[in-house]
């Protein structure tokens, strides 16, 4: 039997590294601070085992960890400084935190015997990210590193997986301490219950209309293909969740849409007429429900809800049937199951199906840019394992609606809105998956917000590819202007630069695209350039969405308001009285 070595006496900061190395972490994505000097030098020991990712800017660093935590399934890891850093960064926890990717955020820290004066950059972190992180923790003893380390990243991909934040004070991290390191315990997913899948099944077997939901987080290679192959081998409709496309391939038949923020009007209408609804890992949050309309919350419509946090189950809908299992288990499990024999609802599939399909037609769009036809063609050439990632603001329904996420292509967004996500996040995963195609989506709003991050790629050598949809404007606010205050345009409209020559300054390769035909090849020479590329497209501003245009939504918002002042001017009724009812007299 070899002998137990003997840990020896180590600072704080190296403790620090090397518990993250005990975690299994290769990348760590940093803005640096001297509030953590010393685990830097510890994470320079440790740099054949770790690669430190150099950010430009506290919200990238984290976006970027979010985006590794969400390819990976393991926790992403970013490291900032107190204060100012870790407000920065609390953008990326709260992405981290609806998404439900786990994520652990070190944050520096004042030195402990300064606490409560107000010192420069103090912070209460447990009070700050209280509602943002699963749990907040501070380490002032070096000798509990190892074992409140170990804890965060147990937190941080248990249940409903999520971000953690541990703040490290100064003196902590030069004082010695002789403490072994722990690693992750060798813990068994939650399977479903033994009764759970035959009570599916049944429930199944009396279904004429359902329609199942995909989505969560952690979802491993061998989890969604049993996923997929039991709701194919059962003929279901198949919907994702809101961003969650590189669940279902988008080119299957059984696949119908997503569920989400601009979801299309009939999947819509359909979900609610649907007799059984399979929430399978999604939360059934405000996007999925559409704003909590799609069914009553007391379970009218009976709801299989499969999560692994039983909290989750029942939050806001009351589900016939709910499943705590880890979703890869659950995976498995069904696709051992007997399909359903003569399934009763191929033509609802098929109806479905059909709605995805008229959806996804190109309309003919006004001016030389049709960018629903041009997306399709560039879907056409990229490779079966591209990576997406999409910033947040109205340019994103374009893709969602029009393009196709395959099997083997991943989709990276943020469910909680947050612009600024698509660029540090495409960075992230060229970082971790350096040989595939990496393509980000993001408005002109949202690329000044972290574009900055394009520094980062350069100085790691990555090459994403980075598409700027140009309309100057906050396009999403202007919409929801047009509609409810038409023609009084306050505060959306922006100005920008030449975006292919602020990429060509850091010595990438710019494009600016302006016509249909033209999106393809400038994507090719991007892709041959294999450097850092930014393709400008310029859209036409008047097509604010695509559904409608400023000219349209002005439209309908003036008649709109003419309705409502034909409903004022209308005489009021006169009040109906009732008239009493004859009855029998009583026998006496």
């Amino acid at each position: 039997m070899a002998a137990v070595r003997k840990p020896e006496a180590r600072l704080g900061g190296h403790i620090l590294a090397d518990a993250l190395v005990a975690q299994g972490v290769t990348h760590a994505f940093c803005v640096p601070g001297e509030s953590y000097l010393d685990l830097l030098d510890g994470l320079y020991a440790r740099r054949n085992r770790i690669q430190l990712v150099t950010c430009r800017f506290e919200a990238g660093a984290v976006h970027m960890a979010e985006a590794y935590g969400k390819l990976t399934g393991r926790p992403g890891v970013a490291i900032v400084t107190r204060g100012p850093g870790a407000c920065h960064a609390s953008i990326g926890v709260h992405v981290a935190f609806q998404d439900s990717t786990p994520l652990v955020l070190i944050v520096g820290q004042i030195p402990f015997e300064e606490t409560d004066r107000e010192s420069f950059q103090e912070v209460d972190y447990r009070r700050m990210f209280a509602p943002l992180a699963k749990w907040v923790t501070q380490i002032d003893d070096a000798a509990r590193i190892p074992e409140l380390m170990a804890h965060a990243f147990d937190v941080a991909v248990s249940g409903r997986p999520g971000p953690v934040v541990v703040a490290i004070s100064e003196e902590m991290q030069r004082s010695m301490a002789t403490v072994p390191d722990i690693g992750p315990p060798p813990v068994l997913p939650a399977h479903p219950a033994p009764e759970a899948l035959p009570r599916l099944m049944e429930m199944l077997g009396r279904a004429r209309r359902p329609l199942a939901v995909l989505g969560g987080s952690r979802w491993s290679a061998e989890g969604r293909a049993a996923i997929h192959d039991f709701l194919v081998a059962n003929d279901l409709p198949v919907a994702v969740s809101f961003r969650r496309q590189g669940l279902f391939d988008g080119t299957h038949s059984n696949y119908v849409g997503d569920l989400g923020v601009g979801a299309d009007t009939t999947l819509v209408a359909k979900a609610k007429e649907c007799d059984l609804f399979l929430a399978i890992g999604t939360r059934l949050g405000e996007p999925v429900s559409q704003g909590y309309t799609l069914f009553d919350m007391a379970g009218g419509t009976p709801i299989v809800h499969v999560h692994p946090e039983p909290s989750e189950i029942g939050r806001v809908y009351r589900p016939a049937l709910g499943i705590v299992s880890d979703l890869n288990a659950f995976a498995l499990a069904a696709k051992a199951t007997r399909p359903v024999e003569r399934p009763a609802w191929s033509g609802w599939r098929a109806e479905l199906r059909a709605a995805r399909e008229a959806q996804a037609r190109v309309p003919d769009y006004d001016g030389p840019l049709n960018l629903a036809a041009a997306l399709q063609e560039l879907e056409r050439i990229l490779p079966p394992d591209t990576i997406f990632t999409t910033d947040a603001g109205n340019f994103a329904t374009w893709p969602t609606r029009f393009m196709h996420v395959s099997e083997g292509q991943e989709f990276l967004g943020p469910t909680n809105g947050a612009m600024g996500y698509g660029v540090p996040a495409a960075i992230g995963a060229k970082i971790v998956h350096p040989e595939r195609t990496v393509v980000c989506f993001v408005g002109d709003g949202g690329f000044l917000m972290t574009g900055q991050e394009i520094a980062t790629a350069f100085h790691h050598s990555v090459a994403p590819i980075i598409l700027v949809f140009n309309n100057q404007m906050y396009g999403t606010i202007r919409m929801h202007q047009e509609r409810t205050y038409p023609g009084r345009v306050s505060g959306t409209s922006l100005t920008n630069p030449d975006f292919a020559r602020f990429i060509e300054s850091f010595g990438g390769h710019g494009e600016v695209v302006e016509r249909t035909e033209d999106l393809v090849p400038a994507f090719r020479r991007a892709e041959a350039s294999g450097r850092p590329a930014v393709i400008e497209v310029r859209m036409n501003p008047e097509q604010v969405t695509n559904r409608a245009t400023i000219a349209q939504l002005r439209e309908q918002a003036r008649k709109a308001a003419e309705g409502a002042a034909a409903g004022a001017r209308a005489p009021a009724q006169p009040a109906r009285v009732p008239v009493p009812r004859r009855t029998a007299p009583r026998p006496r």
